[in-house]
């Protein structure tokens, strides 16, 4: 009689799917998303409504490759904009294998989280809690905020994290990863984004924008990469347009003697030249285009759905 051999373990089932993530406003899902990831795919800034588009980061853990989604901010819409965003944040909630709702753990329950919660019931996608910022709030109201808003859905899951430290960051991302569906992956192991360098250009222009001024100015102005030249030296030449809506803004970007342009486009050059690992000429241009809120065309640059009515 022969002797046993050990079986060989069975490789790993390769998984893959999409996560949305999603929230009201300035809860820290594009810093989670990044946090994920482990590099910056989706920006930064401490303005509500900074995402406007929805962005997919790329992410593996073991043998399983999660599509982020990050998503606009969910708010009750004013402008023609807004009621684009909100409505790329839901159909990215549609899309979805697994949802993340994000929540401000440092700010409680709001009514636009109460809102989110409840429309999500709509929703036939599994859902994870997240509790973020949790190092600004004491751990007994971080277990009665968990209670409470499992009493308002059905989550698979909670978890407490601060996406800003990664605390609890890896631990959501196993849970994620071991849930989605099995399948190849979609994209390259090395690919961190599915967002062309030109539009992720785009936007780290827009963060510096928004980081730079105040008040109202960011939301009624956009980037768009008019040129992306690759030059025999290995760097790039890139020309941007800022739009704004009246020559006033574009007096207000400019600066005194061009000096809040020349800050934006020296901070925007500077990260973008770390994410190509080039370097990087940037010319920044500011032109008026009135109503460019309610251009399509627009709308398309942003990847956003432009809403009729």
């Amino acid at each position: 009689m022969s002797e046993a051999t050990p079986q060989e373990a069975a490789p790993e089932t390769s998984r893959c799917g999409f996560v949305a993530v999603i929230g009201a406003p300035n809860v820290g899902k594009s810093t989670l998303v990044n946090a994920l990831v482990g590099s910056k795919v989706s920006i930064v800034t401490p303005k509500v409504q900074t995402t406007r588009a929805l962005i997919r980061g790329i992410a593996i853990q073991g043998q399983a490759q999660l599509v982020l989604v990050d998503t606009p901010g969910i708010f009750a819409p004013r402008r023609r904009l807004d009621r684009a965003m909100v409505d790329g944040a839901w159909a990215g909630t549609r899309d979805a294998d697994l949802v993340a709702v994000v929540i401000d753990a440092s700010r409680g329950v709001e009514d636009e989280d109460e809102a989110i919660v409840k429309a999500l019931a709509k929703v036939p996608v599994a859902k994870t809690l997240v509790l973020n910022k949790i190092d600004l709030v004491a751990k007994p109201k971080l277990l009665d905020l968990a209670h409470a808003l499992n009493d308002q859905a059905a989550f698979a899951a909670s978890f407490m994290i601060s996406a800003r430290s990664a605390d609890g960051v890896a631990e959501l991302k196993s849970f994620l990863a071991a849930h989605l569906p099995a399948g190849p992956w979609l994209y390259p192991a090395d690919q961190i984004s599915d967002a062309p360098m030109r539009q992720f250009a785009a936007e780290i222009t827009r963060e510096k924008l928004y980081l730079r001024l105040h008040q109202e100015l960011p939301y009624r102005s956009t980037v768009e990469t008019e040129t992306w030249k690759e030059l025999k030296d290995g760097s790039v030449r890139i020309e941007q347009i800022i739009y704004v809506e009246r020559e006033s803004q574009r007096k207000i970007v400019l600066g005194k003697g061009g000096q809040t342009i020349k800050a934006i486009g020296a901070a925007a050059r500077t990260d973008i030249a770390a994410a190509l690992d080039h370097p990087v000429h940037l010319f920044l241009f500011v032109k008026v285009r009135e109503g460019w809120a309610d251009d399509p065309e627009r709308y398309r640059e942003m990847g956003l759905e432009f809403p009729k009515g």
